[in-house]
């Protein structure tokens, strides 16, 4: 089981946010969100902050660090969607867990929120629409759909019509504005209910975004 941070807006929350960090960041890095999202109206909500293992990472020289899967030189350029399988597979298999222990602890899948920032939102897209059970939404921040090839065959029924709220930064650096497109595209045109954003700014996360995140997450767990 991976190691968290948790909050809970509540005590006894109904709901539940499993929310991915980025390649080299840690679970520490998106709790003070908490604080600047809007809940009102929304259940009470564990925020679950799980730190990916360590591994070395092929683009930072090999250097060992926290990441949810290896990335080499060019796996991210144009609209390529490479991944290192292997990684990706075992990322979505803790998170898995995570979600059963949220399932343990009496919230149920269609109360739980799969998220993440980056590499954190290429596991959440991995793992929310192969998930087997109906979750209440799937959010991926400045990311890409890895595994797009073996997508299809895998894909689950059960979230064939979750909301999936995805946004990206048109000045992105790091994963290319149009990997974040493309991938939004082939959802789309794979019928999944999409709510795309899209902010003048770089590999980050914005005020008017986490705006739009807290209206999101209060529609689909409210």
């Amino acid at each position: 089981m991976l190691e968290t941070i948790e909050i809970e807006t509540t005590p006894n929350p109904t709901a539940a946010v499993i929310w991915m960090h980025g390649l080299g960041a840690d679970g520490n890095d998106f709790v003070p969100i908490v604080n600047e999202i809007d809940l009102t109206g929304a259940p009470g909500i564990r925020f679950v902050f799980p730190h990916a293992p360590t591994r070395p990472v092929t683009i930072n020289n090999g250097h060992v660090m926290r990441a949810w899967y290896d990335i080499s030189y060019g796996d991210l350029e144009g609209n390529t969607r490479k991944a290192d399988e292997a990684g990706v597979r075992e990322s979505q298999a803790q998170i898995g867990q995570l979600i059963a222990r949220e399932n343990e602890r009496k919230i149920p899948a269609n109360k739980i929120v799969l998220a993440g920032f980056s590499q954190g939102g290429a596991i959440a897209l991995q793992t929310g629409l192969r998930y087997a059970d109906t979750l209440a939404g799937v959010m991926a921040l400045s990311t890409y759909l890895p595994l797009a090839e073996s997508f299809a065959q895998e894909a689950t029924p059960a979230n064939a019509k979750t909301s999936v709220f995805m946004a990206h930064g048109t000045q992105d650096p790091v994963v290319p504005y149009a990997m974040g497109k493309s991938s939004h595209d082939r959802l789309q045109q794979a019928g999944y209910a999409i709510e795309w954003h899209d902010y003048p700014m770089e590999h980050s996360v914005c005020l008017e975004e986490i705006t739009d995140i807290g209206r999101w997450l209060c529609r689909v767990l409210g």
